[in-house]
């Protein structure tokens, strides 16, 4: 799809009635993903979300989908497992992960802090996993791009 990378946005957990309804575990903090014309992608084949609403309990991040052509039992059962890949959001302000997997970390000043290795879900803010170990709340990150990220921590915060 044009060069750009796709990002995993759910997963196709199961059917859901006898129509071709999916239950789908959105992985995405984007609801967007899931509105009616939304391309999805899963096995190299793309599938249109025709409709979808949340499933079960407010914010448990799974939904029930209908997707163009799925229209039976056995044409869902087909889907079940399935990850679904979507193109990136045009959103210049966020951070995405598959953009700061790898920066180099620098504090305000130029100091080079460390590589990104991973991000690491942490219900008061996300944390930026630095290769070594260390752990930058997402929450001190005042500037990104060009595979650099700036962060302004506070003294004592990173040991290097």
């Amino acid at each position: 799809m044009g060069g750009r990378p796709l990002l995993e946005v759910g997963r196709v957990v199961k059917p859901h009635g006898l129509r071709g309804e999916v239950v789908v575990a959105l992985v995405s903090n984007r609801p967007e993903r899931m509105a009616a014309g939304s391309v999805l992608i899963a096995t190299g084949q793309p599938l249109v979300v025709e409709h979808a609403r949340p499933f079960e309990a407010t914010g448990s991040g799974r939904w029930l989908v209908g997707f163009e052509g799925i229209s039976s039992l056995e044409a869902a059962q087909r889907l079940r497992g399935l990850v679904l890949t979507a193109l990136p959001l045009d959103d210049p302000g966020a951070l995405w992960a598959h953009e700061l997997i790898g920066a180099v970390v620098v504090s305000p000043g130029g100091e080079e802090l460390g590589t990104i290795e991973a991000i690491e879900a942490n219900p008061a803010s996300d944390l930026l996993v630095l290769q070594g170990g260390g752990l930058i709340p997402l929450h001190f990150v005042v500037n990104h791009g060009g595979g650099r990220v700036v962060v302004d921590i506070p003294p004592g915060l990173l040991e290097l």
